[in-house]
């Protein structure tokens, strides 16, 4: 959802086309559940909150691990809320860090104390194909969906929506929105992630939906 150079953008840079109410965008590439917490990202964004805001939260392409030396960026294994891990960073110092679940959980439940209205979505797919489909998600989308049932927010399978709009689009296509690497989108490519993700919001009972504008009510494809 962060923003591009121009050559690649992110999905969030299309999302006020199709709603009614304004759009903060504080997503910012790189980051994770973790670092965003971190660097207290989460908290400005609590801070900042009014009763009603919606707050839509998508990680998951860098939460997995960094290897022998932390990159300040990976989360513990597992889904545990109390699980931890301890990994060393460049300088060899020691440091526990917590599983994705708990950085989401933390955030969701602080942003609803405020009495915002956190969406949680799965992470979109990177360009892989299998058999003229989109490959199953890793385990950072059922993380995502067991932190919406935790906290009894909505969740939304943005991985799943954008994996049908790909298959409609087609493998040549879609290859042509990843001008890079496998994750980061044109956008063309962006402009196609922010329909999925209107069109997985349409399809929820989140009472966002209703904050869809015309143009968003014809988005492409099907409630899953």
């Amino acid at each position: 959802m962060a923003r591009g150079n121009g050559v690649t953008e992110g999905w969030g840079n299309f999302l006020a086309q199709y709603l009614s109410i304004p759009i903060s965008n504080h997503a910012l590439g790189g980051r994770s559940s973790r670092s965003f917490t971190d660097e207290g990202r989460f908290n400005t964004i609590i801070n900042a909150v009014k009763p009603g805001d919606y707050v839509v939260i998508e990680f998951g392409h860098n939460d997995g691990s960094a290897g022998a030396v932390d990159n300040g960026r990976q989360c513990a294994v597992g889904d545990g809320y109390d699980t931890t891990s301890t990994v060393r960073n460049a300088a060899g110092q020691s440091i526990v860090i917590r599983t994705y679940p708990y950085y989401l959980q933390n955030a969701v439940n602080s942003l609803k104390a405020k009495g915002a209205i956190p969406i949680v979505a799965s992470m979109t797919p990177r360009n892989g194909w299998t058999n003229g489909s989109i490959g199953p998600g890793n385990r950072f989308v059922g993380y995502a969906k067991l932190v919406a049932e935790r906290t009894g927010v909505t969740f939304v399978d943005h991985y799943a929506y954008v994996a049908q709009a790909y298959k409609r689009i087609g493998q040549n296509q879609v290859n042509t929105f990843y001008p890079n690497d496998p994750v980061h989108t044109s956008p063309a490519g962006a402009q196609v992630v922010a329909q999925a993700f209107v069109r997985s919001i349409l399809c929820s009972s989140n009472s966002i939906k209703t904050r869809v504008n015309g143009a968003g009510q014809g988005v492409p494809d099907r409630c899953i």
